[in-house]
């Protein structure tokens, strides 16, 4: 399967594609305030890609469960240095995630090449004008809220069910907006709006998302039911996320969304040569 994202085509059907994150804001669940130095930023950002990252995912307002948004030229000012600075250094693409087509019009000016919007276009409606206008690549994430309120809404009759009919709808609405279908690449948003049982539903029946005919991208990074589960901080999440990383990929993920990029290459690529074994 194949992702366009504006001037280059990036072949899925391989080797797993590792999406680093680079956080470059105060108050990260996983990060601190590590990488708000545009410099520091950029050092890891070089870093990731030699551990082997596929691509570099960054972000200017933490989006987990009840942040406090950040408001447009707050988000551009820590994001668009890094992003400028990056554009001639790294050889691997540039996502940028935000929710606010703003910000995503600046940054794929900049140099970046994908858009990964948590609301799937939901929050800003002119985020799929940008996305079509600039050939951007898109990933399309579930959500049931704003991150202030997303928590308030985990119960579903059926998640998996009702997360599928939703992805639907999001990239139909891409797709009205003249976003090229193979530009999509979809989420199911573990952690954003699910309880426990919920993500681990997720993982277990990933492979169901086939049915939307695009590449699936899962982000469980040291997200905080791997804690929960395991009575561990976010330091120490290391082999939680692991275990989610491989689940992930043994059913049907080609894209994982992780901030331990040396170590969840080496997991996803002995995944793979276990499964690929299996099936000679």
């Amino acid at each position: 399967m194949f992702w366009d994202i504006g001037s280059r085509t990036l072949d899925l059907s391989g080797r797993p594609f590792i999406m680093g994150i680079l956080n470059v804001t105060p108050d990260s669940f996983s990060d601190g305030s590590r990488f708000l130095d545009a410099g520091k930023a950029v050092d890891r950002a070089l870093e990731m890609e030699e551990e082997g990252a596929d691509i570099l995912d960054i972000g200017g307002e933490s989006t987990r469960p009840y942040s406090t948004p950040v408001e447009e030229r707050e988000e551009l000012r820590r994001v668009l240095p890094v992003v400028e600075k990056l554009a001639g250094k790294l050889r691997i693409p540039i996502s940028i995630d935000t929710y606010k087509s703003s910000v995503a019009r600046e940054a794929l000016m900049s140099g970046a090449e994908i858009i990964n919007d948590i609301s799937g276009f939901t929050f800003d409606n002119r985020m799929a004008e940008v996305a079509a206008s600039m050939k951007a690549g898109v990933v399309l994430t579930h959500t049931s809220g704003r991150p202030a309120e997303m928590q308030n809404f985990t119960r579903y009759s059926s998640v998996v069910e009702e997360i599928i009919s939703a992805l639907e709808v999001l990239i139909s609405t891409a797709l009205s907006h003249g976003i090229n279908p193979c530009g999509i690449v979809v989420d199911p948003g573990i952690g954003f709006g699910k309880n426990i049982h919920g993500n681990l539903e997720i993982l277990r029946r990933l492979r169901e998302f086939a049915v939307l005919g695009r590449p699936i991208l899962v982000g469980a990074s040291r997200k905080s039911f791997i804690g929960e589960i395991l009575d561990r901080p976010v330091e120490d999440r290391i082999f939680g996320t692991a275990a989610a990383v491989a689940m992930a990929l043994a059913n049907g993920a080609s894209i994982l969304r992780v901030h331990d990029v040396k170590e969840m290459r080496d997991v996803a690529d002995m995944t793979m040569a276990i499964l690929r074994a299996a099936s000679e």
